[in-house]
């Protein structure tokens, strides 16, 4: 394994200068590409190149629209390359209580504190240190190796689509894809005391809607029934109370079969009995919380809510904005369908802000195998598995040019550590960092035919 012992130096290693210089470079998105801060991008753009000298001179690079880059890495054969995707933009930071500044990269306690990394800087720099290393021993890898680095994955832009449009162009398609998603996840299920290094084979879709109500408006002294606040009011109760039908899709279902033998002896031959009953698997996850939930159904939430202006004023026009992440198997349009069955009143608008489908799922097949071998090797505590994965990322693009597309960043992260991503004090612990450029180099120097 990479992380080597307390005491040795593991945090004066390049990587870690290296990722901390990129952290401290805000690199806010924003939907609003006037409000984007370009020579922030600019100068991360310049830091990645003085961090990764040989990873610019050595490769192909073709510049994208909205800061994204696109390197080739040429192999000794260019049949059936493989495509390494990460992003350099973050999130804004809304709490206030990070307990270290959240742009500082400080170092303390063996970890690296900031915005970025988790996601996705962290891994951006596990993917370039691999590449720079094996640069400066002269590897070559067995097939061409594409590195696509998006600049606007947190605000669902473009960047990654030009990348898609330019492999496309060249004729490019990809044995596989890898992009950010699933972890070597530590208490990812109650009763497992074992890793979980889950691999998403596809992601939720997601579905934006604006509901809208208008009226009258008028002094709040004289208020009619059923204004447009009352109407939304009563749309969000009829949402709450009508979920939409739950079922465990395949890659849960082997999700649920590769954990059963590292569950509590006891326990082992319900689940093998359960993984054989998913409607009844269904029902259980259905009552272990919104987090097992949403492993089995497309989620509804409404996640903001607008009306007057004034606490005297009756609003003329009232709003709520539903975010639905669409499991494998329904569609967006099914999901629209069933919000305006469900609300049943004529008088509000549905307008569809942001849509996209349900990833296909990709197979846990050769590529896969590589993929959990290599896990193997760097976390062998660790039991990798497919999974659905219920956020969003870059790798929904890369579906168009190829059908194995998998979403993993081989980072331990805590539970905490999970909560963190988007949230306050996100951090990465160094020697997890340096067994993430362990693994992609171990990824590279092992593809079909390479000098490993």
């Amino acid at each position: 394994m990479a992380s080597v012992s307390v005491g040795s130096g593991r945090e004066a290693a390049p990587a870690v200068a290296k990722l901390r210089a990129l952290v401290r470079i805000p690199t806010v998105g924003d939907r609003d590409p006037a409000q984007v801060d370009h020579a922030v991008f600019d100068a991360f753009l310049a830091e990645l190149r003085a961090q990764f000298p040989l990873l610019h001179e050595r490769l192909e690079l073709t510049a994208l629209p909205g800061h994204g880059l696109l390197f080739r890495w040429p192999g000794r054969s260019p049949a059936d390359p493989v495509v390494l995707v990460a992003h350099l933009d973050v999130v804004p930071v809304v709490a206030d209580d990070w307990r270290r500044p959240p742009f500082g990269a400080e170092l303390a306690d063996g970890a690296v504190w900031g915005r970025g990394t988790l996601d996705d800087k962290g891994p951006l720099v596990t993917i370039c240190e691999a590449v720079e290393t094996l640069l400066a021993r002269g590897s070559v890898p067995a097939r061409d190796v594409w590195l696509s680095f998006g600049g606007d994955e947190e605000v669902a832009g473009t960047s990654a689509r030009h990348a898609v449009d330019e492999l496309e162009r060249r004729g490019v398609r990809p044995w596989f894809v890898l992009d950010e998603g699933g972890a070597v996840a530590g208490g990812a299920l109650p009763g497992l005391r074992v890793p979980l290094a889950v691999v998403g084979v596809t992601e939720k879709g997601v579905v934006t809607l604006l509901l809208r109500a208008e009226g009258a408006g008028g002094h709040a002294s004289t208020p009619a029934r059923m204004g447009p606040t009352a109407r939304i009011a009563r749309a969000v109760l009829r949402l709450e109370r009508a979920p939409l039908p739950a079922r465990a899709p395949a890659p849960t279902l082997e999700l649920f079969r590769r954990i059963t033998p590292h569950v509590p002896r006891a326990a082992r031959p319900l689940l093998a009995r359960l993984t054989g009953l998913p409607r009844l698997l269904t029902r259980l996850l259905l009552a272990a919380g919104p987090e097992a939930a949403a492993m089995v159904r497309t989620t509804l939430a409404v996640t903001t809510l607008s009306g007057s202006p004034a606490l005297n004023v009756i609003a003329a026009g009232a709003t709520a904005g539903v975010n639905a992440r669409v499991m494998v198997g329904d569609t967006v349009a099914g999901v629209v369908a069933h919000v305006r069955r469900t609300i049943a009143d004529d008088g509000i608008s549905i307008e569809v802000v942001e849509r996209h489908e349900p990833s296909p799922v990709s197979p846990w097949d050769e590529a896969f195998g590589l993929l959990e071998s290599t896990t193997a090797a760097v976390f062998p505590d660790a039991v990798t598995t497919p999974y659905v994965m219920m956020a969003s990322a870059d790798a929904r693009h890369f579906t168009r040019i190829c059908e194995r597309v998998y979403r993993f960043a081989p980072l331990r992260m805590s539970r905490a550590q999970r909560a963190s991503i988007h949230g306050a004090d996100e951090h990465v612990r160094v020697a997890d960092l340096l067994d993430g450029v362990e693994w992609y180099r171990r990824l590279l120097l092992a593809l079909p035919g390479g000098d490993g």
